[in-house]
């Protein structure tokens, strides 16, 4: 299982510690060209969502996990409908993966509702 998939795969509450840090000197120089990265983010409230819309507008991406809500609660309609609009603002995108997760990318970034075989 690569690593993305584990990052996005399965439910469950997570916290640092489930996350390795890889070595990645040799990467260093590229992502520095780059400028993106990739933020975890928690959602317990709508207070969570303004960091993660922050991080957007900055140009990164981010895996927001919504585990502590049902799909079906009013609350994160709400916070997904302004996530999408963040997604439009900055022509990025935004897909919501399970019931757990959402992913939201910074502009010109596309997110694949395919996934790899």
């Amino acid at each position: 299982m690569g690593i993305m998939s584990k990052i996005l795969g399965g439910g469950g509450n997570r916290s640092v510690d489930d996350y390795v840090e890889l070595d990645m000197d040799d990467f260093a120089e590229a992502s520095a060209e780059t400028g993106m990265r990739v933020h975890i983010a928690e959602i317990g409230d709508q207070s969570d969502v303004i960091p993660i819309k922050d991080a957007v507008y900055d140009g990164d991406f981010v895996i927001a996990d919504i585990t502590r809500h049902s799909t079906s609660d009013r609350t994160v309609e709400h916070i997904i409908d302004e996530l999408r609009q963040v997604a439009r603002e900055v022509d990025g995108d935004i897909v919501q993966k399970g019931d757990d997760q959402i992913v939201l990318a910074p502009t010109g970034v596309r997110i694949s509702r395919e996934k790899l075989s």
